[in-house]
Formats: C-alpha cells, sequence, structure tokens
C-alpha cells in the first residue's frame, strides 16, 4: 500500500501540517517556555561576541583606549574587562544552549512518544476492513520508521528553526544598528534565499513520501517471509524471497539516493548566494568606509560574517522538516481513519445466549459480490447450530458478522432479542468467546496466552481447569516449565493441535454465553478431536455454540445443521433428518466417509 495521500485529495499545506504536529506540545507548554528562554539567551550572545571584537581591536590600535563597562562590575580596564567580558559571554552562552537544548528534547521527545501512543491506539479501534486493504508492513512501518522522521521534524528542525533563527535575528538586529544602509544590501538577498528553499521544500517532501512508501514495502517484504519461512523453505522460495528484498532495498536505496543528491545540489547552491552577497558587502564596507573606526569595521564584518552558518542550516532542515511532514501526513491519515462504528447504548451484565438472524444480507466494502443472501435461522440457549458447505459459502463471515466485526447493512442480528448493533461494541463481545482456525498466540507464557486481555486477573486455578476442560493439561504439564513456558512467536514452540487446544481453553475461561468454533478441531488429530468434543459436549449445556466445520464428524450432535452454498441456505435440520433427505449434505457427508 503507498503511504501518500488518497488519488483525488488536495495536499495538505505544511503549515498546516507542522501546525497540528506542534499542537501535541500544549501539554509541555512550561517546558517548551523554557526552552525558548535558553535559546533567546544563547541567540543574544552572538552580537556580543562580534561587539566585544569592537573593543579588542580598538584595544590593539590604541593600548591607552578607556575603560570598558561589565554588567554588575562596573568599568573596567580594557586589558581586564575584554577576557573577562569573553568568558562571562561564553558562560551565558553555555547557560542557554543547556536551557535550550536539554527542556526542548524533553518536550519533542514526549510529542513522539504521545504520537506513537495515539497512532498504537488508534490501530486497535480501527475495523477490520481497515486491516483487510492495509500491509501489516505498512502499517509497522507507520508506527517505526514514519515515526522515526517526525522526529527529525519536531527535535533536530525544531532546535535549529528556532536557535538559527533566533541567531539569525539578533545579528541582522546588531547590524541595523550598526549600519542600517550597508545592512538592507543583505536583506535584498532574503527573497532569493526564499525561492530557492521553497522549490527544494516541494521536491523533499514529494522525495520523502516516496521513500517512506519504499521503506514500508521493504517491511512488508521481510514481515511476509519471517511469518511464512515454513512455506517458504518447504516451496523453494528462498531465492524468489530474496529477489523481492533485492528489488525493494534497491528501490529504497534508489530514493535515498535521489533525495540525498537533491541536498547535496542544494546546499551549495544556497551557499553561493549568500557568500555573493558577503562579497558585495565587504565590497561596500571597504569603499564606503567613512570615519568609522577599525574596530567598528571589524565588528560589523564579523556579525555578518557569522550569518552564512544559520542561514545555512536553516535552509538545510528544509529536506528534514519535509521528511517529517511526510511522515506526519501518513501518520495523521490513519489517525482520521473513521474508528469502529459502536452506535449501541445497551449493556448487559450477562445474556441467556438466544439467537436470531432475520433475513441477513451482506456485501464486502468495495465489492459488489453478495457473500450471504436472505439468511434467518433461530438459536435457543444452551443448543448447538452447525454451518456446513463448502469454502467460500459464507460460513465464516457469518461468524463475523456476530460479534460484529464486519457491520452489516440489510436485516438483523439479535442476542436475546436485542439487535447486536445496540449493545456498545466492548459489551457485546463480553458474551461472546471466538475459536479461529487460524490461532493467534503471543510470545508470552503458556498462562498468559490463556488468561490473555480480560481474563489476566483469573487466578490459576481456573486456567488450570480451563486447561483441563480442553484436554491441553497434560501436554501442558509435561512442558519445561509447565504453565510458565514460553510458547514462542504464535506458539511456534508448540504443534498445531497444540495450539488449538490453548485457543480452546482460552475461549471456556472466557466462559462467555455465545461459543463460536470457526473450524476450532480442524488442527486436531483424531483422539485430540474426540476429546474435544467430550469436553464440548459438557460446556455446551446453558450455552449457545455456533460451530462451522469442514469435519462433519464434528457437527452430528448439532441440535440445527444449516447448509450454506454461495451465500443462501439450501438445507437445514439436524443430522439424521439431513442424511434422510438424502441431498446436498448427504451426498457431502458420504464423500467424505468414503475418503476416511
Amino acid at each position: 500500500m503507498s503511504s501518500s495521500s488518497p488519488k483525488g485529495s488536495a495536499p495538505v499545506s505544511s503549515v498546516k501540517l507542522y501546525l497540528r504536529l506542534l499542537s501535541y506540545v500544549r501539554r509541555y507548554w512550561l517546558l517548551f517556555v523554557i526552552s525558548m528562554v535558553g535559546y533567546v539567551i544563547f541567540a543574544s550572545t552572538q552580537p556580543m561576541m562580534a561587539g566585544l571584537l569592537k573593543y579588542f581591536v580598538d584595544g590593539l590600535a590604541d593600548p591607552g583606549a578607556g575603560l570598558f563597562t561589565l554588567p554588575l562590575l562596573g568599568e573596567i580596564q580594557l586589558l581586564y574587562g575584554v577576557p573577562l567580558a569573553l568568558l562571562l559571554i561564553t558562560l551565558w552562552q553555555g547557560l542557554g544552549s543547556f536551557l535550550g537544548g536539554y527542556y526542548l528534547a524533553r518536550v519533542s521527545l514526549g510529542l513522539v512518544q504521545d504520537l506513537r501512543l495515539e497512532l498504537f491506539d488508534k490501530l486497535l479501534r480501527l475495523p477490520n476492513h481497515y486491516f483487510d486493504i492495509n500491509s501489516s508492513g505498512h502499517l509497522i512501518s507507520k508506527i517505526t520508521y514514519n515515526v522515526t522522521m517526525v522526529t527529525g521534524a519536531a527535535t533536530d528542525a525544531l532546535k535549529v528553526m528556532v536557535r538559527e533563527g533566533l541567531t539569525v535575528t539578533f545579528l541582522f538586529g546588531y547590524l541595523l544598528w550598526m549600519n542600517w544602509r550597508l545592512t538592507l544590501v543583505l536583506l535584498a538577498i532574503l527573497p532569493v534565499i526564499s525561492l530557492v528553499v521553497k522549490s527544494a521544500s516541494r521536491r523533499f517532501r514529494s522525495q520523502s513520501r516516496k521513500i517512506q512508501g519504499a521503506m514500508g514495502q521493504l517491511t512488508h517484504v521481510v514481515s511476509e517471509t519471517i511469518q511464512g519461512y515454513r512455506v517458504v523453505r518447504s516451496f523453494g522460495g528462498e531465492r524468489y524471497e530474496n529477489e523481492r528484498f533485492r528489488s525493494a532495498n534497491e528501490d529504497n536505496t534508489h530514493k535515498q539516493l535521489k533525495m540525498i543528491r537533491l541536498s547535496s545540489v542544494y546546499t551549495p547552491m544556497l551557499q553561493a548566494v549568500i557568500f555573493s552577497a558577503m562579497a558585495l558587502l565587504m565590497f561596500l564596507v571597504l569603499y564606503l568606509r567613512g570615519d568609522a573606526s577599525v574596530g567598528d569595521l571589524v565588528a560589523y564584518i564579523t556579525a555578518a560574517g557569522l550569518l552564512p552558518k544559520p542561514i545555512r542550516q536553516l535552509s538545510e532542515i528544509s529536506s528534514t522538516i519535509q521528511r517529517g511532514l511526510a511522515g506526519a501526513e501518513t501518520i495523521f491519515e490513519q489517525l482520521d481513519e473513521a474508528p469502529e462504528l459502536d452506535q449501541g447504548t445497551q449493556q448487559r451484565e450477562r445474556v441467556d445466549g438466544r439467537l436470531e438472524v432475520r433475513n441477513l444480507s451482506f456485501t464486502y466494502p468495495g465489492t459488489d459480490k453478495i457473500v450471504l443472501d436472505n439468511i434467518n435461522f433461530e438459536v435457543e440457549p444452551g443448543q448447538m447450530v452447525a454451518l456446513v458447505g463448502r469454502s467460500g459459502s459464507g460460513k465464516s463471515t457469518l461468524a463475523n458478522l456476530i460479534p460484529r466485526f464486519y457491520q452489516h447493512k440489510d436485516g438483523q442480528i439479535l442476542l436475546d432479542g436485542l439487535d447486536v448493533e445496540e449493545y456498545t461494541l466492548e459489551n457485546l463481545r463480553q458474551h461472546i468467546a471466538l475459536v479461529t482456525q487460524q490461532v493467534t498466540l503471543f510470545n508470552d507464557t503458556v498462562a498468559n496466552n490463556i488468561a490473555y486481555g480480560d481474563l489476566a486477573s483469573v487466578d490459576a486455578d481456573a486456567i488450570q481447569q480451563a486447561a483441563q476442560d480442553a484436554y491441553a493439561a497434560e501436554f501442558i504439564e509435561a512442558l519445561p516449565q509447565s504453565y510458565d513456558t514460553l510458547v514462542g512467536e504464535n506458539g511456534v514452540l508448540l504443534s498445531g493441535g497444540q495450539r488449538q487446544r490453548l485457543a480452546i481453553a482460552r475461549a471456556l475461561l472466557k466462559d462467555a454465553p455465545v461459543l463460536i468454533l470457526d473450524e476450532a478441531t480442524s488442527a486436531l488429530d483424531t483422539e485430540s478431536e474426540r476429546h474435544i468434543q467430550a469436553a464440548l459436549d459438557r460446556v455446551v449445556a446453558g450455552r449457545t455454540t455456533l460451530v462451522i466445520a469442514h469435519r462433519l464428524s464434528t457437527v452430528e450432535k448439532a441440535d440445527l445443521i444449516l447448509v450454506l452454498d454461495q451465500g443462501t441456505i439450501v438445507e437445514r435440520g439436524n443430522h439424521a433428518e439431513l442424511l434422510a433427505q438424502g441431498g446436498y449434505y448427504a451426498r457431502l457427508h458420504s464423500n467424505q466417509f468414503a475418503a476416511e
């Protein structure tokens, strides 16, 4: 996925983006003020240094020159006053540099920390559809790489802007005070500098967007290869993945080099403009010196000579700012995404689990294909309903609509007589336990994987009971640290059947009135499946259970079996009734029985 703005949308102005970025500074306003005071102190020392040279040069020309006035110390002879003043100015500059640098760094790091937290929090509240259309690599890249770019704009750039900006302001003020006519010559080059900076900024930002997109693609390839390393090795995909990574890496390097080339051309061009003005200024100083003393001329030229460095640094931060703004643009795009729709207001402590689906139809966002078409059925508390049919018939989609992972528009899903859309999302999902075919485990202990999220406060006895009910206790107790054993990323240290049983234990521990098993026994061997089936026989009492299964042996005891084909219910009844009909279900059962 590209990180750039959506097609057809107007590019966001740099000023608006930067102001929005800096709006995060509000909570740190006191630290920000202290840092600004520090940079005012630092910048004020620059003209002081130039002014001090005037007295030093005049003292060289006339050793008997007059007295030198120092704050708090009064009048002192030049012989002692100038060195002492230099030390005082250096200490004053050091104080300003510390206050400005340290406190602005605290502000900036706090800003980036807040941005990361807000970005991750928003990620947790985005609808499923957003994850369907955005790769994990690009989403990870936003939180890591893009936020790092924002750090540059919010720390280094802000520091340079304030410190060097104030330095230029103080130096220009000093030059105007000394000789306003000559200083106007310097001011004449500012529009030229402005044009060069504006032109380069547009290119920097455009190139930064491309770099971030390339970085997202690089992360995407790495993420996919790591997650699917077994498939890569099984099918000899090393060469293909290596080529994919090489291509993404070269593309990223090419875009980075283009940015460096832009910066390398831009800086000398700006220096040529600045020093051309300096050359003209020096000519005019020598030509129009008038009755000014040697000290005055040296002080003026020194102050003017101090200008190119801060001006150059101000111009060079343009690339840093534009990289940060390009990163901020993609971050704010995600922050501005509409969160999961939650207009429900009803909350119930516990529901009975009566489930009713009325005239339900569904089409995935951005597609025209009808996935579910006019689905109707009822399930009483304690009953088990099974959904069977070929892959792509809409079984998992129906299971995902009950906890509102996707929003349906046509028809109703009622839980205890109340439309699921009227429950708050958090409350609705508290009543539903879900076990899917693709088990998700975290790189944590067995116990923490069973007692995950809202279940974290559950005691050890309840965890062990859930593991026993899921027939997982035996293999868990055989692990090196039993329930304290780390399972590895996504449970890589466990077998498929063991991972599935941990997921079932997690669902059983939740003790929700509605249990959804989406191919939950698919990774189990025959013996484990028999154990799970025995466990389910015990736990379905008083709990509505929705089972999705390819293996028909797991649904024979269901109170109601719904046979789906291309999004519609083609048959319904219990196992014996459907076999007697000799239709779709009977053919599926016969084919599967023959295969086994």
